[in-house]
Formats: structure tokens, C-alpha cells, sequence
């Protein structure tokens, strides 16, 4: 009988740890995709009423507020996304030793001199051998867009970057309007783009 007790005590306390864990994960991804979207106003009786935010969810899919972030580029220059609002912006995580990477950075190039858009070229610093590198890289490739350097990875753990190169298209509203994962050419860099606001 006391096997019993003690058996059922287990199950209970191991089946508790489970679900307490289980929706502590919940509620912290609800917290981090979700912003409050109902604010208290008054009406004209004085009464407080519930009203709808025109604010987007931050988050990673079409139609979410992309993520914004600060990073310097090669050039010592402070950066944001934000600055850009306004303006359509493809944001590109890369590395020098990543052949899909190379392989898209001359139509990079041709897209940026041909079309009003910002590129951010994120690179992934905190995995190349050097600045020298990435610097040889830009040369080599006669690159004149922006690049990022992402020293800590920040902005790739924000944007839950897995394959290289990866790519986002974001409105001039601020919003993502395509996501690329691998090497994007330029008809398609020119297709998504004209899609955008």
C-alpha cells in the first residue's frame, strides 16, 4: 500500500513539473511575439474602453514588423533598420566562407546599383578568421553596400538565422514582405522587390 502512496506522490509531482514547464513556455514565446494590442482610452461619457492598436506583431513571418537591430559596419559606421523606414530594404545574412554566399553577392551588387533599395549585408563576424577577410571579400567583389559586421551574432539570434545565406525583403512600412533561405539571383532579388510597398 505505502508502495502505492508513494508511486501516485511521484507521478503527480513528475505530471506538475511537466505542465508547469510546458506553459511557462507558452506564456514566454506568447510575451516575445505578441505585443499588447488593446489600450484603455475614454470615451465621451468618461467610461474606459477597450481600443484595437494598429501596431504589427514583431516577428519573423510575412507580415510581421521585422526585428530591428544596431550593428556597425566595416566602415565604424552605426547602423539601424529603423533609419530606414520608409525605404525598402533587403536584409542579407552571409559569410566570406559560404559559396552560396559568393555565388549571390555579384547579382547583390548589379540589384543595388540598379533599384532604390537599401541593402544591409549582415555579416556573420563572429565566424570568420578576420576583419582582414571580410575586407578581401568586399574587395574582391568591388561591393559598395553596406556591410554589417554581426560581431556577436545579435542580429542572426534575433533573426533565428540557420542556412546561409538567408534573406529578408522588408517593406517601407517596416514589415517583412519575403523571406529567402540560400542564394536568391537577381530576377527573383527584382521580383520580390517590386512586390513591396
Amino acid at each position: 500500500m505505502k508502495k502505492w502512496i508513494l508511486i501516485v506522490v511521484v507521478v503527480g509531482m513528475i505530471g506538475w513539473a511537466v505542465f508547469d514547464f510546458v506553459n511557462s513556455q507558452g506564456k514566454s514565446a506568447e510575451e516575445f511575439e505578441s505585443v499588447d494590442e488593446t489600450q484603455e482610452v475614454e470615451d465621451e461619457n468618461g467610461s474606459e474602453v477597450a481600443e484595437e492598436s494598429e501596431e504589427p506583431t514583431i516577428g519573423l513571418e510575412v507580415g510581421n514588423q521585422a526585428p530591428d537591430f544596431e550593428l556597425e559596419t566595416l566602415t565604424g559606421e552605426s547602423v539601424k533598420l529603423s533609419d530606414f523606414r520608409g525605404k525598402r530594404v533587403m536584409i542579407n545574412f552571409w559569410a566570406t566562407w559560404c559559396p552560396p554566399c559568393r555565388a549571390e553577392m555579384p547579382d547583390m551588387e548589379k540589384f543595388y546599383q540598379d533599384k532604390d533599395v537599401v541593402i544591409l549585408a549582415v555579416n556573420l563576424t563572429d565566424t570568420e578568421n578576420s576583419v582582414e577577410d571580410i575586407e578581401s571579400f568586399v574587395d574582391e567583389y568591388k561591393l559598395t553596400f553596406p556591410i554589417l559586421m554581426d560581431s556577436n551574432l545579435e542580429a542572426a539570434t534575433l533573426y533565428a538565422i540557420q542556412p546561409l545565406p538567408t534573406t529578408y525583403m522588408v517593406d517601407s512600412n517596416g514589415l517583412i514582405s519575403n523571406m529567402a533561405f540560400g542564394a536568391l539571383n537577381y530576377d527573383l532579388m527584382v521580383q520580390e522587390f517590386e512586390k513591396m510597398e
